[in-house]
């Protein structure tokens, strides 16, 4: 666990949630310099991944109690989703949308109904041993994949959940899982930088890129820290964005800077390396948006803030601070609405357009 996982925290002041502003309008573009929280849901427990299911009707976010949390986005109606035994850090859907797959700590997924007023499990599988970091669906929504510390990615079959599939060749622990749109590739980020890119139909390894600034060893802790905590790929497939920290003096004391690496897919070399002067913390998750920009959300010991980036420029054009320190965000199939998870149990709903009038 880091150092932002475990350190506690004195429990910030319940603030009242916002009423939901009205749709915007499709042709709305987003501005990042209007961002602002428009919404804030509490919860009993500090929040860590969150995401909005395809339809953009509800938002799910993971807790520190091991339960999943969702929030209906137009009445902000809560339900609570039990089985885990621990911390859930995967999130994703599948069949057309109509089932998420959660992936806990435990080494369990989790497949469940998205709409159903009381979700129960509807099927459950020890599925690795020691924690799931990821979970990823295929473009098609067919197939399941995860991964996680025990260095193995595990592919189920959606409708079912039989194995249909696993790659190895990961050394240390997997971060980070992430689809090709053609569904015919797959990327694994690992705790050392390693990105690796997989052929689903051989299931051989294709090639490597290299996201080592992203790991650090340090002698004096005796501990290797840092790792490929989230990839995307831009709208044409030909970038791969790569996040999480450097500068890593003092990892246990959380004294890092977060930073994306851009790569040219094809020539697997860095095109742009991009950070966030002045503050300490991780790139948690990183997200192209569709006119361009890459969003992301960095979490730490200054705070948490959502960091908007150019491809020709190495600092963010934007940034946006965070009523608190954000673990996690998703960006809705909109494209105006950032959802973040907090520490201070707050699930926040950002927007990239004016504040209504009054």
């Amino acid at each position: 666990m880091t150092q932002q996982e475990t350190t506690q925290q004195a429990e910030q002041p319940e603030a009242p949630a916002e009423s939901q502003e009205q749709a915007e309008p499709a042709a709305l573009k987003a501005d990042p310099a209007q961002t602002h929280v428009a919404v804030e849901w509490k919860h009993g427990s500090p929040l860590i991944a969150c995401r909005f299911d395809p339809q953009g009707r509800y938002v799910f976010a993971s807790a520190e109690d091991s339960t999943v949390q969702r929030w209906h986005l137009e009445s902000g109606t809560k339900t609570a989703m039990t089985g885990h035994e621990s911390w859930v850090r995967g999130i994703a859907f599948c069949e057309s949308g109509n089932t998420v797959v959660t992936g806990g700590s435990e080494g369990r997924l989790i497949w469940w109904p998205v709409e159903a007023e009381q979700p129960q499990p509807a099927r459950t599988l020890e599925a690795h041993k020691g924690w799931i970091r990821s979970v990823a669906a295929s473009p098609d929504a067919s197939v399941v994949a995860s991964a996680g510390n025990d260095r193995a990615i595990r592919l189920w079959n959606a409708a079912d959940g039989s194995p249909v599939g696993e790659l190895t060749g990961h050394e240390c622990d997997i971060y980070s899982l992430l689809y090709h749109p053609s569904g015919e590739f797959l990327y694994s980020g690992d705790l050392r930088g390693h990105v690796k890119v997989w052929e689903l139909s051989s299931g051989k390894e294709l090639h490597e890129l290299d996201a080592s600034k992203l790991h650090s060893y340090n002698k004096g802790q005796q501990v290797d820290f840092g790792g490929v905590r989230t990839m995307a790929l831009s709208g044409d497939t030909a970038q791969l964005a790569a996040g999480g920290l450097f500068n890593a003096s003092n990892p246990l004391g959380a004294v890092h800077d977060p930073i994306v690496l851009r790569f040219d897919r094809e020539s697997k070399s860095i095109l742009q390396s991009h950070i966030a002067e002045g503050i300490k913390g991780i790139a948690w998750r990183v997200v192209f948006h569709a006119d361009g920009p890459l969003i992301g959300v960095s979490g730490g010991s200054s705070g948490g803030f959502l960091l908007f980036w150019k491809a020709d420029e190495e600092k963010e054009f934007h940034r946006f601070k965070l009523p608190n320190l954000a673990r996690d965000m998703d960006l809705h199939p909109d494209g105006l609405q950032i959802a973040t998870a907090h520490y201070d149990r707050q699930l926040r709903i950002s927007r990239m357009t004016p504040k209504p009038a009054g």
